[in-house]
C-alpha cells in the first residue's frame, strides 16, 4: 500500500481511544488529555471495559460499541491486545490506526505484528507504529501523542523514527515559534513508511517541506520512487542516524569492504535529490534558509566583515565545508578601494574595519552585488562602542532590498544582536547566530539546489549502443555456480568483462611450472605471473602475484616458488594453476576501480575511485546507485580525489575519461542484466590518454531466481517494451520507452507541433517547451510512469521523435492518467491509435484499473479515437470545456 486512506490519518473526522484512562502516569491519560486541549473539531470516543466514564466522558466497553466508526483510532493497550482491536476496527470500518504500544520485540514480537497485518491489510487498515509516541496536526488542531506540548500551526512537516526525536523537536520548537503542518512518530513501521508519507506530502498543500529522521528504510525501491517525486515539488532535509555502523557481513571484495551502509544511504539521498544534514540544529536552520535565501548561481561566497578574526573564522568555516570563497574582480577592488579606508583587507574576506558605520556596509555591499564573480555574499557584523548594529542592519536591509542575489547575515553577540537579527528576519534576510551557521547554511543551500539541478539535467546522448554478449557472460555464472563455485576465477571474471565490452589484459591458463614456461616461450613480452586459485581472493595477501618476468626459465622458477609460498599461508587453497599475462607498461596510467557490492537495503551499488593494492587504506571512492547514464557516470567520478588526477597535471595529458564513464555504464548494465552477480570489482582499471584497460578483476555470485532487476532500488529502463512496429503504409518504427537523451529531440518536435496542437496538449499556448519541463517529461520514474515514443532506430537523443504517449500511475497504482501527442506532420497515419493500444495493454499488464485523460470539448479527433477504444466521456463540472474520458481496466479494445 502507499498513500489508501492515509488522509482518515491525517484529516480525520472523529477518532477513538482505546485504553483511555484516568490513573496518573498512564499514556491513556496523557492522550485523552492531548486530545481534549487541542482545537480539534471532529468527535472523540473512549474505549476502556474496566471504566464507564473516563474524565468525565462516557466510555464504552470494547470497539463493538462505540455510537459511530471512528475515522482514525488511537491504540494505548498492551502489546497482545492489538491484534485483537485491529480485527474489529476493520470490521467496524475504522482506516487509519496509530499503535502506541509497545512490546513487539522478538519472535513473540514478529508474531504479533504478523498477527496486526493480517488483520489491516484486507480491509485496507492503514497503520502508524507500533512502538510510536503519535502523530500530530496543528492545522485541525489534533494532538493524538503522548507528547508534552502541542506545537505551533505551520508548513513544516516532520517524520521521526524516534519518538524522543519527535518530543525533542516540539520542545526546540516551541521556544523558536517554528509551526509544523504534521509531525509524525513512524516507530517500527510494521504498514506507514516513509515512502507513504513522502507520497502523501508531496501532494499536501499545506506542506511546504519536509524533515525527516531516519534510522532505516524499510522499501528501497518504494522509497526511492516517493523521495524523487517529493523533491521535485518541495525541499526534503533529512538526518540519517547510525553513520558509523560497520557492515555486519563478511565481503570478498575491496568493494564489498568500501561500500560501507552510510554511504549508500549519501548515495540514495543524493540520486533522489534530497538534502542531507547531520544535527537537527542543521535541520531546521536548512529549512529556514531555503525558504527565506535566494538561489546562489554558483558557490562563490564573498564575505563582508566589520571584525578580521570574524572573517577569518567564516573563511576556515567555508573550507571546511567545501565552499569556495569568491575571486573579487580587479575593477571591484579598485572600486572598494576608492569606497573604503586604506586599512580595509584589500581581498575576500572584504574587512571594511571595525569603525564601520553603516554607509560603509551600503559603500562596500552595493560593490560587491556588482561583482559577477560573486554568487553569494555573507555580511558580518560585530559589536562595538562605536557604531549601531541596528543602524547597519537597517543600510543592508534598504541595499538589498532591489537586488535578487543570495545574502545571509550574522549579526555576532547575544543582547547587542537581537534587534538587528529581528529587523533582518523580518525583512527576509537569513540570519544566524554565529558565522560558522551562516557558513553551513550557505553550503546547504548549494548542495540543495545543486542536488535539484542535477535532477534535471539532460544526460549526453548514449553512445552508439556497445555490443554485449549475454550469452557468454550466462553460461560463465551458470557454469560456475553448478558446480558449487560462488567466486569465479581471474579469467573467468575477466571474460564475464570482455562479454560486455569492457577492455581487459588477456591471458594464458598454465597448469604446472613446465606448462607455465612452455607459455612464456611463445611470447616476446615480459610476463605478470598470477595464481588461480577459486579459494584465493586477494593474490598478492598470499605471495600469489610475481611482475616482471623476462625469460621462460624466471617464469618456471617463479611458479615454482609461489607454489610454496602459498601452500605455506593458504594450505587449504585449491590451486588450478598459473594465468600469464603480458606486462602492461603504461607508466602515466592511473590505478582505478570500479566495482558493485550487495547493500542488504538498497541492492546493488556501483563503486568507483582509486585504486591499487592500499584501495582501502587510500580510501578514496564514490559510491552510486544503478542505472547509470553517462551524466551520472561522469558526476560519480567527480566525488573522487582521483578526478582531478585524471583531468591531467603537469606534464600528463588527460585521461580518456569518457572511456572511464563507459566502463562505468557496462558495469551497470551488467548489474541489471544478472541479478547472481552480487560483488565485482575491477582493480586496477588502468587509465590514461590512450584509453582503459583492465589488469585484474573478480566476481562473486549466487543464485538469484527472480528478474535481475527486481533487486534494483531504481527501477532500470524497461527494454522489453522495445519493439518494432509497422503502419498501414508499411512504414516500420522503434517504439520504445523514452529516456532522459530524448530531451533535444522532445524539443524539437515541440518546435513543430502548431499552436493548435500546442493547446490541444497543454491547455495553453507556450512559444517553447521549457528545459525544466522537458526533462520532466523524458527523466520519468518507470516504477510511477510510462512514456511510449514512436522514433527512428538509433541512439536516444539522435534520432527524431514522431509521437509520445505517456501514462502516469498514482502511488496506488489504481488510476493513471494518459497524455498523447503526435507531431504535426505524422497525423493521420493511424500512430495515435498505435501508441494508445500499446499504453492500454501495458496499464492492463500493470494491474491499473482505471485510466483517464482530459481532453478539450473541441479536440474531435482525440474524443473520436477514445470512443473508439472505449472511453466513456463526461464534461467536467467545473469547467465544460474540458471532457474527462475514462476507461475501466474491464473494457476490451475494439477489433
Amino acid at each position: 500500500m502507499t498513500i489508501r486512506n492515509l488522509d482518515r490519518l491525517f484529516e480525520p473526522s472523529s477518532v477513538a481511544l482505546i485504553g483511555a484512562s484516568d490513573r496518573d502516569g498512564s499514556v491513556g491519560k496523557v492522550v485523552l488529555r492531548n486530545l481534549r486541549e487541542g482545537a480539534f473539531k471532529g468527535d472523540i470516543a473512549l474505549v476502556n471495559p474496566k471504566h464507564r466514564m473516563v474524565a468525565g466522558l462516557p466510555c464504552h466497553a470494547d470497539v463493538g460499541q462505540l455510537p459511530a466508526t471512528p475515522d482514525l483510532a488511537i491504540i494505548a493497550t498492551p502489546a497482545p491486545t492489538v491484534p485483537g482491536l485491529i480485527e474489529q476496527l476493520a470490521r467496524r470500518g475504522t482506516k487509519a490506526v496509530v499503535i502506541l504500544s509497545a512490546g513487539f520485540g522478538g519472535a513473540e514480537g514478529r508474531n504479533l505484528k504478523d498477527r496486526i497485518l493480517a488483520a489491516a491489510q484486507p480491509h485496507l487498515v492503514r497503520l502508524v507504529g507500533p512502538n510510536c509516541v503519535g502523530m500530530l496536526a496543528p492545522a485541525i488542531g489534533l494532538n493524538a501523542s503522548f507528547a508534552h506540548l502541542m506545537p505551533a500551526k505551520g508548513d513544516l512537516a516532520f517524520l521521526s523514527q524516534s519518538g524522543a526525536i519527535i518530543t525533542s523537536v516540539i520542545d526546540w520548537a516551541k521556544a523558536r515559534n517554528i509551526g509544523f503542518s504534521y509531525l509524525v512518530s513512524m516507530g517500527e513501521m510494521a504498514d506507514v513508511d516513509f515512502g507513504d508519507m513522502l507520497d502523501y506530502l508531496a501532494g499536501d498543500g499545506g506542506t511546504n517541506a519536509i524533515l525527516l529522521y531516519m534510522e532505516a528504510v524499510t522499501n528501497a525501491r518504494k522509497f526511492m520512487s516517493a523521495a524523487r517525486r517529493a523533491a521535485r515539488l518541495k525541499p526534503v532535509i533529512v538526518i540519517k542516524a547510525g553513520r558509523h555502523g560497520e557492515a555486519a557481513r563478511a565481503v570478498a571484495s575491496h568493494t564489498g569492504a568500501l561500500a560501507g551502509s552510510d554511504a549508500v544511504y549519501d548515495a540514495a539521498f543524493e540520486r533522489a535529490g534530497l538534502l542531507r544534514v547531520f544535527d537537527l540544529e542543521a535541520l531546521f536552520e536548512a529549512t529556514e534558509t531555503l525558504a527565506m535565501a535566494r538561489k546562489p548561481p554558483g558557490d562563490r561566497l564573498a564575505i563582508l566583515t566589520d571584525g578580521g578574526g570574524i572573517g577569518i573564522l567564516a573563511t576556515d568555516a567555508l573550507l571546511d565545508f567545501g565552499g569556495r570563497l569568491a575571486e573579487l574582480a580587479p575593477e571591484t577592488v579598485a572600486r572598494l578601494d576608492a569606497a573604503l579606508p586604506p586599512g580595509w583587507s584589500r581581498g575576500n574576506p572584504v574587512d571594511i574595519v571595525g569603525d564601520a558605520p553603516a554607509q560603509r556596509y551600503v559603500d562596500a555591499l552595493t560593490i560587491l552585488l556588482e561583482d559577477k564573480g560573486v554568487d553569494a555574499i555573507l555580511i558580518l557584523n560585530c559589536p562595538t562602542a562605536v557604531t549601531s548594529a541596528v543602524e547597519a542592519a537597517r543600510a543592508v536591509i534598504d541595499t538589498a532590498r532591489p537586488h535578487d542575489r543570495c545574502i545571509l547575515t550574522n549579526w555576532v553577540g547575544d543582547e547587542t544582536a537581537q534587534a538587528a537579527r529581528r529587523l533582518l528576519i523580518a525583512a527576509g534576510l537569513p540570519t544566524y547566530d554565529t558565522p560558522e551557521h551562516a557558513v553551513r547554511a550557505f553550503t546547504n543551500v548549494v548542495r540543495f539546489h545543486r542536488n535539484q539541478e542535477r535532477l534535471m539535467e539532460t544526460p549526453p546522448s548514449l553512445p552508439d549502443a556497445f555490443a554485449t554478449d549475454s550469452a557468454a557472460a550466462r553460461a560463465i555464472i551458470d557454469g560456475a555456480l553448478a558446480t558449487g563455485r560462488t567466486l569465479l576465477t581471474a579469467p573467468e571474471s575477466r571474460a564475464v568483462l570482455r562479454a560486455y565490452g569492457v577492455p581487459v589484459v588477456s591471458e594464458t591458463i598454465a597448469h604446472t611450472p613446465a606448462e607455465a614456461r612452455q607459455c612464456a616461450e611463445r611470447t616476446e613480452a615480459s610476463i605478470a605471473l598470477k595464481i588461480l586459485s577459486p579459494d584465493i581472493t586477494h593474490k598478492s595477501d598470499v605471495g600469489g602475484v610475481v611482475l616482471d618476468l623476462a625469460t621462460p626459465a624466471a617464469v618456471e622458477a617463479a611458479a615454482v616458488a609461489m607454489l610454496e609460498r602459498v601452500k605455506a599461508k593458504q594450505p587449504a587453497a585449491r590451486v588450478v594453476g598459473f594465468t600469464l599475462e603480458p606486462m602492461v607498461h603504461r607508466p602515466l596510467a592511473q590505478e582505478l576501480i570500479v566495482g558493485v557490492s550487495e547493500d542488504f537495503q538498497f541492492g546493488p551499488v556501483i563503486l568507483f575511485g582509486q585504486g591499487g593494492v592500499a584501495v582501502e587504506v587510500i580510501g578514496d571512492r564514490a559510491i552510486a546507485l544503478p542505472p547509470l547514464n553517462l551524466k551520472l557516470a561522469r558526476e560519480l567520478m567527480e566525488r573522487t580525489r582521483v578526478h582531478r588526477l585524471l583531468r591531467g597535471y603537469r606534464d600528463r595529458p588527460p585521461a580518456a575519461l569518457d572511456q572511464i564513464a563507459l566502463v562505468l555504464l557496462k558495469v551497470s548494465q551488467l548489474t541489471i542484466d544478472f541479478g547472481e552477480i552480487v560483488e565485482l570489482d575491477i582493480n586496477p582499471l588502468l587509465a590514461d590518454h590512450d584509453g582503459v584497460l583492465a589488469l585484474d578483476a573478480r566476481i562473486r555470485v549466487q543464485r538469484f531466481d527472480k528478474p535481475a532487476a527486481t533487486r534494483l532500488s531504481i527501477r532500470p529502463y524497461p527494454s522489453e517494451l522495445e519493439e518494432t512496429v509497422a503502419i498501414a503504409d508499411g512504414t516500420q518504427f522503434l517504439l520504445r520507452p523514452i529516456r532522459p537523451e530524448d530531451e533535444p529531440q522532445i524539443v524539437a518536435g515541440f518546435a513543430q507541433l502548431s499552436p493548435q496542437s500546442i493547446r490541444m496538449r497543454f491547455f495553453s499556448t507556450m512559444r517553447e517547451l521549457p528545459h525544466s519541463l522537458a526533462a520532466r517529461l523524458t527523466q520519468i520514474d518507470y516504477d510511477r510512469e510510462m512514456a511510449l515514443v514512436l522514433t527512428d532506430p538509433g541512439p536516444a537523443g539522435r534520432q527524431s521523435i514522431y509521437g509520445v504517449v505517456r501514462l502516469a500511475a498514482d502511488p496506488d497504482n489504481e488510476r493513471a492518467e494518459y497524455a498523447i501527442v503526435v507531431r504535426d506532420d505524422m497525423v493521420g497515419r493511424g500512430l495515435g491509435l498505435l501508441l494508445m493500444q500499446r499504453m492500454l495493454a501495458y496499464a492492463e499488464r500493470r494491474g491499473i484499473k482505471e485510466v483517464f485523460g482530459d481532453v478539450l470539448a473541441e479536440n474531435k479527433r482525440m474524443l473520436d479515437m477514445a470512443r473508439r477504444l472505449e472511453f466513456v466521456a463526461t464534461p467536467l463540472a467545473e469547467q465544460p470545456s474540458i471532457i474527462r474520458v475514462t476507461r475501466r481496466a474491464d473494457a476490451r479494445l475494439r477489433r
